[in-house]
């Protein structure tokens, strides 16, 4: 065994669990201790500030400037009194990630000291040095100017000893330069929109607010094995890797008893969730070896995103502590589940009516079906917008891998509501929804068991669940606002479309239920292709999509054209969430991040081709013809030229694997130089998918052929069976 390789698997085999510090209070003594919420405004801030704040964040509105300096004050106060040095704005630019500058709160006093101070002036605004983030051309790079000022929505917290305020990013001419910006326009579209509809039900509605609850899955991996893998340290998976023996197959991973050093990680995880008000709750094994979820109570969808980014952070730091990495890649392990982020998307009044959920009453069946039909009408009408939005280089290595929803966007209802929306169609009206019906299994032990009104699709990237609809299809490393924001666009902007039947209707003397029932019907059968309740996997649906008229494409780059279609344009400007050179900014930035991350990915993967993998297959394939050269020598009989000949088998074979890979890696470093000339970002992410990936495939085959040939003892990297399976 190679030596790097054995210190690694031997350091991994000894890991114990990390001790966790579990705080002597119960959760809800602690949780939010690192928070500015609610109750530490009160504590710290005038009590007319805080009457102001809280009116402003409630009603959705900006806070008065006169009032910014009492808040930054009591903001300070109880940011130092829990440990905190310095402040930053906390960001989320076109990385996917999010991005800080820190700031001590120390300003001269005049008398060669210094005082510590936090002005509104620094709380409202800043201008972090914009120059370095991806702007898809919006600026120069020597333009270096762009603000960040404070989401009030959002509350503030404190890491280590950093105050964090969390902020949205645009450029000096006022363009977003984030994903916070137009997710934020994204949900004041759906809750004017949402009210505008909600109000034909009920004219007390104020607000419309959208909710998600996203399901986190990740990867652990020994640390000591994580920098024994380039790749992985490099890129976030395994370039190359034959398959364990054993990986998934049994299924007894998923739900298993969760090992006690993860548990350790997860426990620590929690606490400093908690710690951070993030209302983080399940936790458990998935499908693959060494891959976990967790997943919070529903949130506020800016917070909740908020949340999501800020425990990405937390869990690598966490897992550092317990000696793991995470890995947030979506295909880290070939030949296993990837990680996808499901988010569980609803929308509900400020009166407490959760808008998908059947009602008691005809009337709340009726709003439900018409919230449920909009739905559908807007994912169906941007569907490709919709899958453009959870697209990316590592997303594509795990959409359609008959483990994670097809790169087909469609809509699973279940059978109930799939009768209902039929019945609608062929005028058979019936809006007393049935309750939960109960089975028994006849053990008298047993209760009755309370079934839902739909099963779960897996297969299904949209799929309705009883009262929110769960968007299977985002990565694991994805930052949810991307599909949130188009998402909630969408919908904002058919039901803005929807009311301004209703109206026209209501104008011409028609009665408000037979007008709204007209509507949905209509939506139904308009939207009727998006409606999939089958097999998401088979090629069947596959060929059925197109038929129906869906976007079928799967190359990312291509993808990403339908942000700029003419309807998508038109819709992001009625809703006011993208103007036209935001959008034609942020495709280029996603053609540039694509490309950027499939050629680091190349040049990873053809250093270690030529510079480990080739070196030590030649050396076992030369201990092969020592060996043969010997034999011959020493044993000429029969059953010794027999085994020299399948040794000479063996090294004609890795000869040929060889030869294939010091080809393709030429040809790849070839493609990767001619694409490297284009200039165009669309062109030249065009030119890694079509002409460089293409080699990546080729040269991971032959090398992971050559591992299951060459002694074990001198393979460089981890195997699988050692990255998945030591704890």
């Amino acid at each position: 065994m190679s030596t790097l390789r054995f210190k690694a698997v031997e350091e991994a085999m000894g890991r114990k669990a990390v001790p966790v510090e579990i705080p002597e209070e119960r959760p809800e003594a602690y949780y939010g201790k690192q928070v500015f919420n609610r109750q530490k405004m009160f504590e710290y801030l005038p009590m007319e500030t805080f009457n102001v704040l809280v009116d402003a964040i409630d009603n959705r509105k900006p806070l008065p400037r006169e009032y910014a300096n009492s808040v930054a004050d009591g903001m300070r106060r109880w940011a130092i009194d829990n440990g905190a040095r310095h402040y930053t704005h906390w960001f989320q630019p076109l990385t996917d990630g999010t991005a800080e500058k820190h700031d001590s709160f120390i300003e001269h006093n005049g008398k060669g000291g210094v005082v510590e101070k936090f002005t509104g002036k620094m709380l409202v605004q800043q201008e972090p040095d914009a120059s370095s983030f991806p702007s898809g051309g919006i600026r120069n790079t020597f333009e270096a100017r762009g603000y960040s000022a404070w989401d009030i929505s959002s509350p503030a917290f404190i890491i280590g000893e950093t105050l964090c305020i969390p902020t949205i990013f645009i450029s000096y001419t006022g363009e977003s330069l984030d994903y916070k910006t137009p997710l934020l326009r994204a949900l004041n579209a759906v809750d004017k929109a949402g009210t505008r509809v909600a109000r034909f039900f009920d004219p007390e509605v104020k607000h419309v607010d959208a909710y998600l609850g996203w399901e986190q899955e990740y990867f652990l991996v020994d640390e000591s094995l994580y920098f024994a893998r380039p790749d992985l340290a490099l890129t976030g998976r395994t370039l190359m890797g034959h398959e364990s023996a054993k990986n998934q197959q049994l299924e007894d991973h998923y739900f298993g008893s969760i090992p006690s050093r993860v548990e350790a990680f997860m426990l620590d995880l929690e606490i400093e969730a908690h710690k951070l008000g993030i209302p983080v709750k399940t936790r458990h094994n998935e499908v693959a070896p060494n891959q976990f979820e967790l997943a919070p109570i529903f949130e506020e969808v800016n917070l909740a995103n908020d949340h999501n980014l800020l425990i990405m952070s937390v869990m690598r730091e966490v897992g550092r502590r317990h000696n793991f990495r995470v890995l947030l890649h979506e295909k880290p392990f070939a030949g296993v589940n990837g990680s996808g982020k499901h988010n569980n998307w609803s929308l509900g009044t400020d009166k407490g009516v959760l808008l998908f959920s059947p009602g008691k009453t005809r009337k709340e069946n009726l709003q439900f079906l018409t919230f449920v039909a909009n739905v559908m009408a807007a994912v169906h009408k941007h569907n490709a917008l919709i899958k453009a939005s959870i697209a990316s280089a590592t997303n594509a290595h795990r959409l359609g891998a008959n483990e994670a929803p097809p790169a087909i966007i469609s809509i699973f209802t279940g059978k109930q509501l799939s009768d209902i929306l039929d019945g609608i169609l062929n005028g058979n009206v019936d809006l007393d929804l049935a309750d939960k019906e109960g089975i028994t299994i006849g053990v008298n032990q047993i209760p009755e068991i309370m079934m839902d009104s739909t099963d779960r699709n897996r297969t299904s990237p949209f799929a309705f669940v009883g009262n929110r609809f769960e968007f299977r299809a985002m990565g694991s490393s994805a930052n949810c606002a991307s599909s949130m924001l188009a998402l909630n666009a969408a919908v904002a902007d058919q039901l803005n479309q929807f009311a301004d039947e209703i109206e026209k209707r209501l104008s011409n003397g028609e009665e408000l239920n037979k007008a709204i029932l007209s509507e949905v019907k209509k939506l139904i059968k308009e939207s009727k292709a998006i409606h999939f309740d089958g097999n998401g996997y088979s090629d069947e649906w596959k060929e059925e999509a197109a038929s129906r008229g869906l976007d079928c494409e799967t190359s990312v780059p291509k993808i990403y054209d339908a942000y700029l279609s003419e309807s998508s344009k038109e819709m992001f400007h009625r809703t006011g969430v993208l103007s036209d050179v935001e959008l034609e900014a942020r495709n280029e930035v996603k053609w540039e991040m694509y490309t950027k991350k499939i050629q680091i990915e190349a040049r990873v993967l053809g250093d270690l081709a030529i510079n480990h993998i080739i070196p030590v297959a030649t050396r076992y394939q030369s201990m092969l013809l020592d060996n043969v050269k010997k034999i011959r020598e020493l044993f000429p009989e029969y059953e010794a030229k027999t085994l020299s000949e399948d040794d000479m088998a063996t090294i004609a074979k890795m000869a040929e694997h060889m030869k294939v890979i010091k080809q393709e890696v030429a040809a790849m470093i070839d493609a990767r130089r001619i694409a490297n000339k284009v200039t165009e970002e669309r062109k030249k992410a065009l030119m890694y998918h079509d002409e460089v990936l293409p080699h990546m495939d080729k040269i991971r085959y032959h090398i992971d052929k050559l591992e299951l040939m060459v002694d074990n003892e001198i393979w460089p990297l981890p195997k699988y069976r050692e990255l998945l399976f030591i704890r």
